[in-house]
């Protein structure tokens, strides 16, 4: 089985350092996240692993040897970094003859990636007429050209629509399944949250978190219930005997923080307090994302954009 091994990687340009001690293991069999803030090192870390940079110390490896030492790279390591990369005047057929060609890859399965991919129909029409989104999948055609145990795809959602969406989630899933190592690169949280099992997050070239991705949202996050009952007092009673401290809102409802569904219900059933609506509400991957990240990115907006009115006070 073939892993992704990043061991102290570190990479300065002009004496500014952009990866800092990096350390980190993508392992086969789960489709693994690799998030941060514009700024944070991720496509410095995907070009070092691939051999387009070079470190300034440390390793980035992929099955125990670096990219170049790889003999036959497009039958180990399918990568999506640039979908703008394939020539234009070219088909997407020649570009992915002359990709097999140059890694000795039977012609025959050309056809079967772009199948795959579900861009058979255009396949002989010059890219440069390619939507965005067609472009991402020929560029996942060439990454799984090779049928490699390793795919490293940066933004592999970008320009797809809905269908296309759907698409790449249960592809991503399907691979991971086989065994095969897949680790991809997103801004997008909930296209990440959808088809990931573990994460990894950098900041300003940091480790910030390298962990499954249920315990990075528990770790950074709070679920909380929504309830209404007819019963108060017994309802807050049965809560305080569990540690927890109901919050009315605006709408008649009470908030609990710290609680899920499964700690409320039979509890009240049990104790005979009816409930009028019981609602859990499970916290996401980007509210993880955010509260860890919060103040680490390299560019940041204001927190809010000044009136006239304000202006002219």
């Amino acid at each position: 089985m073939t892993s992704i091994d990043v061991n102290g990687l570190t990479k300065e340009f002009g004496g500014r350092r952009v990866l800092d001690r990096l350390t980190f293991t993508v392992r086969p069999g789960r489709v693994t996240g690799f998030l941060g803030p514009n700024g944070a090192g991720k496509s410095t870390t995907l070009r070092v692993l691939l051999g387009l940079d070079r470190a300034t110390a440390g390793t980035a490896v992929i099955g125990g040897r670096p990219y170049p030492a790889i003999p036959d790279p497009l039958r180990e390591v399918g990568a999506l970094l640039d979908p703008q990369a394939p020539a234009g005047a070219r088909t997407a057929r020649d570009h992915l003859r002359v990709l097999a060609a140059a890694a000795r890859i039977p012609r025959a399965r050309i056809g079967e990636v772009l199948e795959h991919t579900g861009i058979a129909a255009a396949a002989d029409r010059r890219i440069r007429t390619y939507s965005l989104g067609m472009r991402q999948r020929l560029g996942i055609a060439a990454a799984l050209l090779g049928d490699p145990a390793v795919l490293v795809l940066d933004e592999p959602s970008n320009g797809l629509d809905p269908e296309g969406i759907v698409w790449i989630r249960r592809l991503l899933g399907e691979l991971a399944g086989q065994g095969r190592t897949v680790l991809v690169s997103s801004h997008l949280m909930a296209e990440t949250a959808s088809c990931a099992d573990h994460v990894v997050v950098l900041a300003r070239g940091r480790l910030l978190a390298d962990t499954a991705m249920r315990d990075f949202v528990d770790a950074w996050t709070t679920p909380r219930v929504h309830v209404r009952t007819a019963r108060p007092e017994p309802l807050r009673r049965l809560l305080a005997d569990r540690g927890l401290v109901p919050v009315a809102t605006a709408d008649g409802r009470w908030r609990i923080d710290g609680a899920r569904v499964d700690d409320i219900g039979p509890a009240a059933a049990e104790a005979g307090v009816p409930l009028l609506e019981l609602a859990g509400e499970e916290p996401s991957l980007e509210e993880a994302y955010l509260a860890l990240t919060e103040g680490e990115s390299e560019f940041a907006g204001a927190p809010r954009i000044a009136t006239r009115a304000r202006e002219a006070s």
